[in-house]
């Protein structure tokens, strides 16, 4: 048992030039031993034991040669401080074996190994040992001083060409592998539909992290043997996306250069011609549940387009050929009726249409995506209430904000006719088919169409001449405070309408309909009935609903614990109204009751 005191002075040995060899076993033992008093473990004492050995390694590492003491001390150090005695070789390849004993395999320790050229090969081959999404960090934490490194210090050296080459086939090798067999994950078909490359995220993009470090090699990487077709389609997905990327953060450094307002491409239309083969997914040709892969490839080849607006030229006989056959074979535009908890419903139509806007040159299956548009349920316009709040925070409100297009977008509901104008703007789209859904939109929706679409002179002219009932005005429910209501000879009736509006239909829309009318001071109770009651009760002043509830449950214990329990409704739930919770309230009858 070593005194605490004395470990300074066991540090102070263990660093002396002049300690002898025969010492090194007792100084190594009365460091690497944890410090212990008469009654057990002293947990203080070691952190001082601790905080010396650290001090004394490099000392004692380069000084200890018999495998047994390197051993006992390389079990003590963390990995940090290994792999730095690893890059001043200090600690060597020998030395692995006895490090792997008590841990696994890090990048920091790869990477100070194949520092020495004689142990290049060594540490490449330590590679196979790394988590697959650890493997990247051999490169990219190749010199951990970068940010620290003082002022005139030597920089590291380069990578090696053989292991950045190992590192990057590891990278490539598990897209490369899928390609071969493609199977789905386990729940991927509830991946978000907004996911562009669904099925091509493997290895947490430690791929394309080593393609970008090397651009110069790509032309000769899309050919190669094993690897060319991951390499393809890393650069359709990715190459584009990640230069604009990179062009915006150097531009927002204050001494960065300005963001071009034409960038040159990332990709020489060589390059594209290369990554052709890849382009339309063949890999994913045969998933099962057709219906689903077919919509996803369809939207992944859309999206790579759409990041490299070239191909539509290069490769358009492709992309109509591939957008036929994922049509035909995933039954894309079946009619289908919305289900009621199909959330996700229109934003598939919507995408569809802008899909085959870009890729398809199929009049049929372009009017067919018309008819789907047509379909969907008319938006929701809702002028809300003006905010006190916001007037006196923004002294310039637009004088336009209240214009039917501009409410249109307040919650995204202009894609719909955003989608028909793409439609509209493809030459193989039958006219017919879009005037057809013109006649279906929404008053608003066409006033989108005069003040913001971009679309053909025909489109335009159609749409300017779809008359619009004169019962439907503008197609905007404005709410109005209780100033403006005043103003009307019937309040009340101004708030049912509101309520009988299709826009309590609308997810997005219906809370701010149903707050308007509870905030009234011109609400009925017949108002509240209609209403959600968890909107009454748990998402507007309480006092609202409080009278209410004294009054109809009164001294009755029988209603106070039925309101108790019909208030236990979750969120998810089939919703009840105001008006059947108080109905619920009332016992059933003796004479109503079943035997």
């Amino acid at each position: 048992m070593v005194n605490a005191r004395t470990y300074p002075l066991w540090r102070d040995l263990a660093m002396s030039e002049d300690l002898p060899k025969e010492a090194l076993k007792t100084v190594v033992g009365a460091l690497c031993a944890p410090a212990t008093r008469r009654d057990g473990f002293d947990a203080q004492a070691d952190r001082w034991r601790e905080e010396a050995l650290k001090a004394a390694l490099p000392a004692l590492l380069a000084r200890t040669s018999a495998k047994r003491l390197r051993g006992q001390l390389l079990v003590h150090a963390d990995e940090k401080t290994l792999a730095a005695l690893a890059a001043d070789g200090t600690v060597t390849v020998a030395d692995v074996p006895a490090i792997l004993r008590h841990r696994r395999v890090w990048a920091g320790l790869i990477s100070a190994l194949a520092r020495h050229p004689d142990q290049v090969e060594a540490a490449i081959a330590l590679l196979p040992r790394l988590p697959d999404h650890e493997v990247e960090q051999v490169v990219r934490d190749w010199d951990p001083d970068r940010y620290t490194r003082a002022k005139g210090a030597a920089p590291a050296p380069p990578v090696p060409p053989e292991l950045f080459d190992a590192v990057l086939e590891a990278c490539l090798t598990p897209l490369a592998a899928y390609l071969l067999h493609p199977e789905p994950e386990e729940g991927w078909e509830a991946v978000s539909a907004f996911s562009k490359d669904w099925s091509l995220e493997l290895g947490g993009r430690a791929g394309w992290a080593m393609l970008a470090r090397c651009p110069q090699r790509w032309a000769q990487l899309t050919a190669h043997p094993t690897l060319g077709s991951a390499v393809q389609h890393l650069l359709l997905d990715q190459a584009e996306t990640r230069a604009l990327e990179d062009a915006r953060l150097r531009a927002a450094d204050p001494d960065g250069e300005e963001l071009a307002a034409d960038p040159a491409p990332a990709l020489s239309e060589d390059l594209l011609l290369a990554c052709l083969p890849a382009l339309c997914l063949p890999e994913l040709a045969d998933l099962p549940n057709p219906q689903v892969t077919a919509r996803r490839t369809l939207h992944h080849i859309a999206h790579r387009v759409h990041n490299n607006p070239r191909l539509a030229e290069l490769a358009a006989d492709q992309l109509h050929a591939a957008a036929d056959a994922l049509i035909t074979r995933g039954q894309l535009l079946s009619l289908l009726d919305k289900q009621g908890d199909d959330y996700g419903f229109d934003g598939r139509v919507l995408r569809l249409a802008e899909d085959l806007a870009l890729l398809s040159a199929n009049p049929d299956h372009l009017a067919g995506a018309c008819a789907q548009l047509a379909r969907l349920d008319q938006p929701a316009v809702v002028s809300p209430t003006p905010s006190p709040t916001l007037i006196r925070v923004i002294d310039n409100i637009d004088p336009d904000h209240d214009r039917p297009a501009r409410l249109l977008e307040r919650h995204s509901e202009h894609r719909r006719v955003q989608a028909l104008a793409t439609l509209a703007a493809n030459p193989h789209t039958p006219h017919t088919a879009v005037a057809d859904v013109l006649t279906v939109l929404h008053p608003a929706e066409l006033a989108w169409i005069a003040e913001k679409a971009d679309g053909p002179a025909w489109f335009l002219a159609t749409a300017a001449a779809v008359p619009v009932p004169e019962d439907q005005a503008d197609g905007v429910v404005r709410l109005l405070d209780d100033d403006e209501l005043a103003k009307h000879p019937d309040p009340a009736a101004v708030l049912q309408s509101w309520l009988d509006s299709p826009a309590t239909g609308e997810i997005l829309s219906r809370s701010e309909i149903y707050r308007a009318v509870v905030k009234s001071r011109y609400r009925t109770l017949e108002h509240l009935r209609q209403i959600p009651a968890d909107e009454v009760l748990a998402r507007h002043e309480p006092e609202v609903a409080l009278q209410i509830l004294l009054d109809r449950c009164g001294r009755s214990t029988q209603r106070w614990e039925a309101l108790a329990t019909a208030m236990t409704f979750d969120y998810d739930e089939e919703k009840i109204t105001f008006g059947q919770l108080l109905d619920s309230l009332d016992p059933t009858p003796a004479g109503a009751q079943t035997p």
